[in-house]
């Protein structure tokens, strides 16, 4: 998504194709990235920074929606833009989504194929300007559990530690993981350090007991499953 140099103060400022909530009544809140239902939760940025980069700051700054949760509200307050209404409003929020869960496991998004993660992340990665590495945490039925933000910037085995990759599904006692990251040059293609880096978590993953399902890179002119082209697995 590209988003207009413009300060846009409310997500009605954006234009229409953009708006969440547009996009939301017309696709499904199930299309919309966690930035974009974020934002519509946020509902106002500030006179630097419109709504959706706010919110994408926030996932960035709290590595995923796991992050934010386990936030103080203090800590929350203390963010520029994000006063006590809004963290009030995070919170709750929040709290909903976590007590929907627990009432109704069998509702979560079932992740079976690279298209299903396409749907959750491709209209939000495909356009980040740097590479953003993330990772989907999925109970024993691929019933997607939450996804973490863990790196931000160059994907490459100098810097990717298995640890961190790892951190969201050890604490949520997660069997199986799913890696995604986006390539800004718009190419899809696996670099050697894709592959390695997939190589790396993938044997981490067995001494963890922790299955690697797929390293899927996003990108503006496609996707690339390195499962499917059996590369690093």
């Amino acid at each position: 998504m590209v988003i207009s140099v413009q300060y846009h103060l409310t997500i009605h400022d954006l234009p229409s194709r953009e708006r969440p909530r547009e996009r939301l009544r017309q696709y499904g809140a199930a299309s919309l990235s966690n930035s974009e239902l974020l934002a519509i939760i946020l509902r106002t940025g500030t006179p630097k920074e419109n709504v959706l980069n706010l919110a994408t700051r926030l996932l960035t700054r709290f590595r995923g929606l796991g992050g934010l949760d386990q936030a103080a509200f203090d800590e929350l307050c203390a963010e520029a833009g994000i006063g006590e209404a809004k963290a009030a409003q995070l919170k709750a929020a929040l709290e909903l989504g976590r007590r929907l869960v627990s009432l109704q496991p069998e509702d979560r998004a079932i992740i079976q194929s690279p298209q299903a993660v396409l749907n959750l992340l491709s209209a939000e990665m495909s356009f980040l300007g740097q590479e953003h590495m993330r990772v989907l945490l999925l109970d024993t039925r691929n019933r997607l559990v939450e996804i973490d933000e863990v790196y931000k910037g160059s994907v490459n085995t100098a810097v990717i530690r298995a640890a961190e990759v790892f951190r969201g599904a050890v604490r949520q006692n997660c069997p199986a993981i799913i890696i995604v990251h986006n390539h800004p040059s718009g190419d899809p293609t696996p670099s050697t350090d894709d592959i390695a880096v997939t190589k790396q978590l993938v044997a981490a993953g067995k001494l963890l007991d922790i299955d690697v399902l797929d390293h899927i890179i996003i990108a503006q002119q496609g996707y690339v499953s390195l499962r499917e082209a059996n590369q690093g697995f």
